[in-house]
């Protein structure tokens, strides 16, 4: 279990009991199928999900310690699923205690466009790329978990969206609201929870995009700085941490290319924008310093672990 809270679940005292309604018998067949049809999962993940992740969601109440909401923290790779698990376990325990979910995405927190470009010209010209720590909206994520966690009865927020598609954030009146009070706060995310490296870890380049583009290290140490004063705040305050463990770096990137070619073979405008292998593997090494950290440390923190094999599946699940 993560240490510190967050100043809003601090300072702000919620009126709602921590009761749990006693849980039905299990995610009925219905509700489970209509979850994988919106999400164009196929069936064999309905096995998964009864052995590996209902049992997390009927653990979740055990984890919730006080009369807030459970801030809970998915972290996963691309490819991992961490959408997925963090959908599915808003679905599960709606149906299985009535509770109400709010899920975040760390994607959806990016800085404007106009702001990271700005970043580009005073820092350093990778940051142009959104996905690293100083990227994102870290005041914004904070008070919208604030916001969220204080949510009375009756009372609504809207959670911020970020258009992939056009490289911004979407407009407001866009946002779609949830109500309170709520009872889980999923904030997933390829980052979250991550820790930041030493200034010897540093010094030696991950990859050809740092020994060739950030030979000086501005880029990278923006973004462990940011990551160490920004972002570790925030993530203190997670109730709880899991963590969808990929087999590998190399593994990862496999999965990232093969969903690249798949994209390329579904589009119906001969035009449209699909990467190439290479640009995919440029792509993905914005990521690669933290991932590889990540798949090293987070496991002897996290208090929830699902190793994943080689074909996206869990594996294993181990608990703290």
């Amino acid at each position: 279990m993560l240490s510190a809270t967050t100043n809003g679940r601090m300072a702000v005292a919620s009126r709602r009991s921590v009761e749990v309604n006693s849980p039905t018998n299990e995610i009925s067949p219905h509700i489970l199928a209509g979850f994988l049809s919106k999400h164009s999962l196929p069936a064999a993940f309905e096995a998964s999900a009864r052995r590996f992740y209902e049992p997390l969601a009927r653990r979740l109440p055990s984890l919730r310690r006080t009369e807030f909401p459970l801030l809970l923290g998915v972290n996963g790779a691309q490819g991992t699923g961490k959408s997925t698990l963090a959908d599915f376990l808003a679905m599960a325990v709606a149906e299985l205690f009535d509770w109400r979910s709010a899920v975040l995405s760390i994607d959806d927190f990016y800085l404007p466009r106009d702001e990271r470009l700005q970043l580009a010209q005073t820092v350093h010209p990778l940051f142009a790329t959104r996905g690293v720590p100083g990227t994102h909206d870290t005041e914004l994520i904070q008070t919208t978990l604030d916001e969220l966690t204080s949510l009375g009865t009756g009372h609504s927020a809207v959670l911020p969206r970020f258009d992939k598609a056009v490289d911004d954030r979407a407009p407001k009146d866009e946002w779609p609201s949830v109500t309170g009070p709520l009872d889980l706060i999923v904030l997933e995310g390829w980052c979250v929870g991550s820790s930041a490296e030493t200034e010897a870890a540093l010094a030696e380049p991950a990859n050809v995009l740092e020994r060739d583009e950030d030979a000086e290290m501005r880029w990278r140490g923006y973004a462990n700085e940011r990551l160490r004063e920004r972002y570790e705040p925030i993530f203190s305050g997670l109730d709880a941490l899991v963590f969808l463990a990929a087999p590998s770096f190399e593994a990862i990137l496999r999965w990232r290319i093969e969903q690249e070619h798949k994209l390329a073979q579904k589009a119906a405008d001969p035009g449209s924008r699909v990467m190439s292998d290479d640009e995919v593997a440029r792509f993905v090494r914005f990521y690669e310093r933290i991932t590889r950290h990540n798949l090293i440390d987070i496991p002897t923190r996290a208090d929830v672990v699902f190793t994943l094999g080689e074909d996206h599946g869990v594996t294993e699940a181990r608990y703290r």
